[in-house]
């Protein structure tokens, strides 16, 4: 009976104390800008930046799923979601990208531990049926190539955004480039022709002084305006 009476009094501080934070956090809230906690606002994005050097320490396939399981619930039009991500980790496969890498991030690539190739898949409104069921002719919308192009690019560089911050919640660094021939990369990762790549991104944890000084941020002055 003791033991019940401790466990029972234990209980009551517990859902008090619950209670208690539960009131914190929704009075904060009520009274701070940003709901996110401030060092998730440091980690996602005032302490994160691109690094050009990573410790010697593997990225798993078990984080990139974690990663990817956290990054589908951001919103795309009528839920396409056309981003596709190859992981190139094989030596020979960093060496088919590299040849299609601009001469300055062939290093930074080959010293990465984990490389992804992001890509806009064009024949993903074929999903439609099952991912924006309540619109049975959302397929039909996307009949026209340019169309679906056009529509799939820029939901899959929305979805490279939020790849980044992914990657940057499970702890590691993101490195993205832009510097690569396209045409190259597609051939040689895309043989189907159906696709059409948007980033290469270097990741992993940053090794030693892996990041430069920021460099300098608009203010919200030279970028909103309210009509």
């Amino acid at each position: 009976m003791y033991l019940l009476g401790v466990s029972a009094q234990f209980l009551c501080f517990a859902v008090r104390h619950d209670t208690q934070q539960t009131q914190t956090l929704t009075h904060q809230r009520f009274t701070t800008p940003l709901a996110l906690d401030p060092a998730a606002q440091d980690l996602l994005f005032r302490q994160a930046g691109t690094v050009d050097s990573f410790a010697d320490e593997p990225v798993t396939d078990d984080q990139i799923e974690a990663v990817y399981e956290l990054i589908k619930y951001a919103p795309t039009s009528m839920n396409q979601q056309p981003l596709r991500i190859v992981l190139v980790r094989s030596a020979q496969a960093r060496e088919r990208l590299a040849e299609h890498l601009s001469q300055g991030n062939r290093n930074k690539s080959a010293a990465a531990p984990l490389v992804a190739v992001l890509a806009a898949d064009h024949e993903v409104h074929g999903e439609l049926p099952s991912q924006f069921p309540h619109l049975p002719q959302a397929r039909d919308l996307f009949a026209e190539r340019a169309v679906r192009e056009r529509s799939a690019n820029l939901d899959a560089l929305l979805q490279v955004g939020y790849f980044i911050i992914g990657v940057r919640a499970a702890g590691l660094a993101a490195g993205p480039m832009t510097g690569f021939d396209p045409e190259g990369i597609d051939k040689e990762f895309f043989s189907d022709g159906e696709h059409s790549v948007l980033a290469v991104v270097n990741i992993g944890r940053p090794g030693e002084n892996a990041r430069c000084t920021r460099s300098p941020r608009l203010t919200y002055a030279q970028v909103v305006t309210t009509v």
